[in-house]
């Protein structure tokens, strides 16, 4: 559900009674990943989406159900051969969907108006909710900060309530959306619970060397994706909002120098189109010795041969030049700013998810990839 969060905190400051419907599990070739969600108003007002349209008629009915009756189920979707006009996935996939209701005086609704205040500020933060397990215990939820501390519970059960804010925060650490399973008293012992856990950090980030046309059309496709977009020149005259007003931040500075002093991680992308080797070294020696997703770097083949030897003459490895993705992006015969911007972000895409780049028709490979960035879950069992 933290995936509209912004819709869903504006009907908790509106006094709005509604239900959410949240993806717990997946399986096959369901559209939607975890946490996908669609929650319905009493006045039957609905955002979101679970499945991209397959079974979004039978999941509103079940969230006008739960406001109803303040009850929270649990139903899986999938596929019948028997009866193909059946309410199910058409693609073929399984689905599994938690429905919450979420109505004044409701044990869950501080947590989640919580857990969403925290969302739309930009917060990372982290929201349990049990998905099978006792009846008294699925009508409510715990939220945890970054910090580790938490808020709500599971009623009086303090122990289950530790050993799901650990296994939660460790869940949020890394970004993650998924189910773990863990004893009712909170040990690996006892009855089963069912446990969904989702996870909002702030949007991942990508930094864009270069300001040139190209750079103009992949900052919108980055914000697309996204991405919070940084642009970094170190001409100012080039270096403008007006050139591009779709970037959330544009930095005049020396490219390696301002690499050297701003935070990245695991998420972040960065993409070189100075294509000007007094840029391009420095910084590309810097930015692949760095923990992050992807480095890209545009010019010519004959550019990235002058490149990687200019760089192996300052130390860089061949194993860290293994991780420089030259020419940028994939190959779409691509020539506009837009058609390359396209190519850098589907490459981008496709090492997100392990995707592999070549063409679904004809292919025998997945259509969906569980990647480093999709949501796996843990020691994920049944859900009932």
């Amino acid at each position: 559900m933290l995936d509209i969060a912004e819709e869903l905190h504006r009907w908790v400051e509106q006094g709005r009674d509604f239900a959410v419907a949240t993806v717990v599990a997946v399986g096959g070739s369901a559209p939607r990943l975890p946490g996908a969600a669609l929650a319905v108003d009493a006045d039957g007002t609905a955002v979101g989406s679970v499945s991209g349209g397959c079974v979004e008629g039978a999941v509103y009915e079940l969230c006008g159900q739960a406001l109803a009756d303040g009850e929270t189920v649990t139903e899986r979707f999938g596929y019948s051969d028997a009866d193909a006009f059946a309410v199910g996935l058409t693609c073929g996939g399984v689905l599994d969907v938690l429905v919450t209701p979420v109505r004044a005086g409701d044990p869950a609704r501080p947590v989640l108006a919580a857990a969403l205040a925290a969302t739309v500020r930009g917060e990372a933060a982290a929201l349990a909710r049990i998905v099978a397990g006792p009846p008294g215990l699925r009508g409510r939820a715990l939220g945890v900060r970054p910090d580790g501390s938490w808020y709500g519970g599971f009623g009086a059960r303090p122990e289950l309530d530790r050993t799901v804010a650990a296994e939660a925060g460790a869940f949020l650490a890394a970004g993650r959306t998924g189910t773990l399973e863990i004893g009712e008293r909170g040990a690996r012992c006892g009855a089963p619970l069912t446990v969904l856990v989702e996870s909002s950090v702030p949007p991942p980030r990508m930094i864009v060397f270069g300001a040139i046309d190209f750079a103009a059309a992949l900052t919108r496709a980055g914000k697309f994706l996204g991405y919070r977009v940084t642009v970094c020149d170190a001409r100012p005259v080039f270096a403008t909002e007006a050139r591009f007003p779709d970037a959330d931040e544009i930095v005049v500075a020396w490219p390696h120098e301002y690499l050297e002093r701003t935070e990245v991680d695991d998420r972040t992308v960065l993409c070189v189109l100075t294509h000007d080797a007094k840029f391009d070294v420095p910084l590309l020696e810097r930015a692949l010795r760095l923990p992050v997703a992807y480095v890209g770097a545009m010019g010519s083949r004959r550019t990235h041969l002058d490149r990687a030897a200019r760089l192996r003459e300052v130390g860089v490895t061949d194993l860290e030049l293994a991780r420089l993705k030259s020419p940028i992006g994939l190959d779409l015969g691509a020539r506009t700013p837009e058609e390359t911007a396209l190519s850098i972000a589907a490459e981008i895409v496709a090492a997100r998810h392990g995707g592999t780049g070549v063409p679904l028709t004809g292919a025998h490979t997945p259509i969906h990839h569980d990647g480093a960035a999709a949501a796996p879950r843990r020691r994920a069992g049944s859900v009932a």
